[in-house]
């Protein structure tokens, strides 16, 4: 009896070598994150985070780990891409795997970014979103349509800097507001202070402190975001109402005037006029459509922007560019007017001008964080589900 409970003992003893050694084996053969700097125990990599300009920390660990690396924060999994081959293999050719958006708690789920495009989670809305996009702004003949707005703002840009030279940030501002207005919601600005352009610049101008990393302790304690109004320390819940109401604002009023000039017969070709006219919309149909241009209206009101500004900054630095664009212009066009859109395709130096400064000061330089939705192994590395992925653009577009 003794010696049959020693023999079973014995086997019992002997498979439990056998599933360690197992495991064991099993481990060191399974793919790993994508190398980086070494964290520190539970806490990761939070002390080596930079607090600004991290696409210059980015770009020096790309150097030291290659293309492909990442840190882990509090548990949470940030993949570095610093190549346009990397990060084309991975959220193009592979979109349906890294087309997820992060949640934020404070921009996205108090503040309410997150039915707008660009926090919007991959789902059958952000199909739609983008299906409503193509319809009317995806080609270039849909484009088309609103070149001669454009064209009316721009020369109204001309006369603004003309009249006052040194309030170029304003104009700048101004027009990129009226363009992106007339395109979504038919809308003309007024002179002066406009009340739609200033609404969309208090929204962006919240929506970067709202987004901003290591901002708001709630994105890293999402419980937070149930706390009480009353209780101590709850003043980021009454700034996130603030906020709210300054979004939902932004994208209830240009459709209001919309839905109040399609009932007088006056209404603008624009976006939402096309979509809307004529038509009955489920709630659930208007509620895309008033925030997919709302999108359009947020999106450009400050990305466009940002490109003019360093357009202008690009040409006071390199005043022999100007020469040469000047020259391109007066031989293609002429002295005795402006440029259309129609002169577009005979002024290469033009047009090479502006995809060189789109290039040389990327208008996002880390993008949107990507969210994985499921485990990949990509390159021989594992990136987990949940991980979120950050293509480096200032890297992948190198200043030289």
């Amino acid at each position: 009896m003794a010696s049959n409970l020693v023999v079973a003992l014995d086997l019992l003893l002997l498979l439990a070598v056998v599933c360690i050694l197992k495991t064991i084996l099993r481990s060191s053969k399974a793919p790993s994150l994508p190398p980086g700097p070494k964290g520190l125990p539970l806490v990761g990599n939070i002390l080596d985070m930079p607090s600004e300009k991290e696409w210059l920390t980015f770009a020096k660990w790309g150097e030291t780990w290659g293309d492909l690396c990442s840190v882990t924060v509090l548990g949470q999994p940030l993949v570095i891409v610093n190549s346009a081959k990397v990060a084309s293999d991975m959220l193009d050719k592979k979109s349906a795997v890294y087309s997820d958006r992060p949640v934020l708690q404070m921009a996205g789920e108090l503040v309410g970014w997150k039915n707008t495009l660009v926090l919007l989670p991959y789902s059958d809305r952000f199909r739609r979103y983008r299906r409503l996009f193509h319809s009317l702004i995806g080609s270039h003949a849909a484009v088309e349509r609103f070149f001669p707005s454009e064209e009316l703002e721009a020369r109204r840009f001309l006369r603004r800097v003309l009249a006052k030279p040194d309030d170029l940030a304003a104009h700048v501002r101004k027009t990129a507001g009226a363009v992106i207005l007339r395109i979504s919601h038919g809308y003309e600005v007024k002179e002066g202070i406009d009340p739609l352009v200033e609404l969309a610049d208090i929204a962006t101008e919240q929506f970067s402190l709202a987004s901003a990393p290591g901002g708001w302790l709630v994105d890293v304690i999402p419980a937070l975001r149930h706390i009480p109004l009353w209780f101590p320390g709850a003043g980021f819940r009454r700034t996130a109402i603030e906020w709210g109401s300054t979004l939902q604002e932004m994208v209830q009023r240009p459709y209001d005037f919309v839905v109040q000039h399609i009932a007088a017969g006056t209404a603008e070709v624009s976006f939402t006029s096309t979509l809307l006219e004529g038509k009955r919309l489920t709630a659930e149909e208007e509620f895309d459509l008033k925030w997919s241009a709302a999108s359009l209206y947020s999106g450009a009101a400050d990305t466009t922007v940002s490109a003019i500004y360093s357009f202008f900054l690009a040409l006071a630095l390199h005043p022999e560019v100007v020469k040469k664009a000047q020259a391109e212009i007066d031989a293609v066009v002429g002295p005795d007017r402006l440029p259309t859109f129609e002169d577009r395709p005979y002024l290469p130096y033009i047009n090479a001008l502006v995809l060189e400064v789109l290039r040389w000061h990327a208008v996002v330089p880390t993008a949107v964080p990507h969210r994985v939705m499921q485990d990949d192994i990509h390159e021989g590395y594992l990136i987990p589900k949940g991980a979120l992925v950050i293509p480096n653009i200032w890297q992948v577009l190198p200043i030289v």
